[in-house]
């Protein structure tokens, strides 16, 4: 930070001016990026995650990766928000799976698996875990912008709007990439992509 340059003149910053002094170690400007953007960080990851300390945890994470890996911020990959929000993304599903590895483990211990095995609870859980691949396969062929737009709003809850204003992206291109993400998803995955009507 320059000499001389007062408190509300850093508040006045853009975010990709703040970044440029968090890579240097300014923590006023850290903390700056923090009150802009950890509201929306913690919407997410509660979405996500449905719970709220497991939501509080993924934004701590995610905003101390933030501080920890500042210089990888790259603005022409899109807006700092965007960013975050990646990031939180991504910590959000660690957590997710952190959650069902031990929630797994913790019902082997107690040994429900052989309490609760049938024949038709197995039946329904392979139908169920063959239709999830199917439906991360189909994921993972979008676009990213597709797919992210795909993942804010249907494992994030967010409305076209939220999504338009996360992204910075006019509603009209954040539905219309719904639109194309969806209609690819219904044709790779035929009559179970009814759901994605």
């Amino acid at each position: 930070m320059a000499l001389g340059r007062t408190t509300t003149s850093i508040m006045e910053l853009a975010d990709e001016e703040l970044m440029q002094l968090v890579r240097r170690g300014d923590a006023r400007a850290f903390e700056l990026i923090y009150e802009r953007h950890s509201g929306a960080a913690f919407s997410l990851a509660y979405r996500m995650t449905g719970k709220r300390v497991t939501a509080e945890e993924v934004v701590q994470e995610a905003f101390l990766a933030l501080w920890r890996a500042n210089a990888r911020y790259d603005r022409t990959r899109g807006s700092v928000r965007t960013w975050v929000l990646g990031i939180v993304h991504n910590r959000a599903i660690d957590a997710l799976r952190r959650g069902m590895v031990h929630d797994r483990r913790r019902a082997s211990d107690e040994g429900l698996e052989e309490r609760f095995e049938s024949r038709e609870r197995t039946d329904v859980e392979v139908a169920r875990r063959d239709e999830a691949r199917e439906v991360r396969s189909a994921l993972g062929s979008l676009p990213p912008d597709q797919l992210k737009v795909i993942e804010l709003a249907y494992f994030g809850g967010f409305t076209h709007s939220e999504i338009a204003e996360m992204l910075e992206t006019p509603i009209g291109t954040v539905k219309g990439r719904m639109r194309l993400g969806l209609a690819k998803m219904r044709a790779q995955l035929g009559p179970a992509g009814e759901a994605f009507a």
